[in-house]
């Protein structure tokens, strides 16, 4: 049971943040950015980020695949939702991540200290819980 509670004043219930994650597979190949920032500044990542408010979570996705990597894409569809509240040190944050047609060569831009294609054989450890989200891939 949870101690959380409406607010007295307006009544909204606490919310967690939401985020985006872009999973581009290039062949035998994923697209991953090399974190400039904590947390887990300098391991790989998919490319993402938070969901503006007043913003669609696939419209989100591309853009954030804008920002960071320098390449439009688009979504294929839905690859799943990942929301364990300790998943994150920086709160409670649900991702979903999206599997997205993405082919170009990326050049690292926004929070992203570097943007590359990486063998997916070859990729072994990802920041956070994106090690699950590639896993899912190689099960297709």
């Amino acid at each position: 049971m949870s101690d959380l509670a409406a607010c007295d004043d307006c009544g909204q219930w606490p919310q967690p943040s939401l985020a985006v994650d872009a999973i581009a597979i290039r062949g035998d190949e994923v697209l991953l950015i090399r974190r400039k920032n904590e947390p887990w500044k300098g391991m790989l990542a998919f490319p993402g980020g938070f969901v503006e408010s007043d913003e669609d979570p696939e419209v989100a996705v591309i853009r954030e695949l804008k920002e960071e990597c320098g390449i439009d894409g688009k979504v294929v569809r839905l690859l799943c939702v990942k929301g364990d509240p300790k998943r994150d040190p920086r709160g409670h944050i649900v991702s979903i991540a999206y599997l997205v047609a993405a082919f170009e060569e990326p050049i690292a831009g926004d929070d992203a200290a570097s943007a590359a294609w990486y063998r997916i054989s070859e990729v072994e450890s990802l920041a956070g819980d994106h090690m699950s989200m590639l896993d899912k891939i190689k099960h297709f």
